[in-house]
């Protein structure tokens, strides 16, 4: 995949994943009462990120990322220091 985003310092480039459409008991969910996914898989890291890398999936602050479009495609730019865990 090429990607015209370079983070700088511990910033990390990552791409939100969907929020599920359904409940586990069935119910399709509207789009707006689905709640936004705050796990992301990591595309790039900033030099000065150090516990985090290419390919890891993070559990972030609600309410930390940016938001930015490029290229019509949607990614987050998360602080090191506001990456709650890595899922495996």
């Amino acid at each position: 995949m090429s990607m015209n985003v370079n983070p700088l310092g511990d910033y990390i480039v990552a791409e939100p994943e969907e929020a599920p459409r359904k409940t586990a008991s069935g119910l399709y969910l509207p789009e707006k009462s689905a709640e936004k996914p705050k796990v992301a898989k990591v595309l790039a890291v900033g030099p000065g990120a150090k516990q985090v890398k290419v390919g890891d999936r993070i559990l972030y602050k609600s309410y930390s990322p940016t938001e930015v479009k490029v290229d019509n495609k949607e990614y987050l730019l998360v602080k090191e220091e506001d990456v709650l865990a890595t899922l495996k």
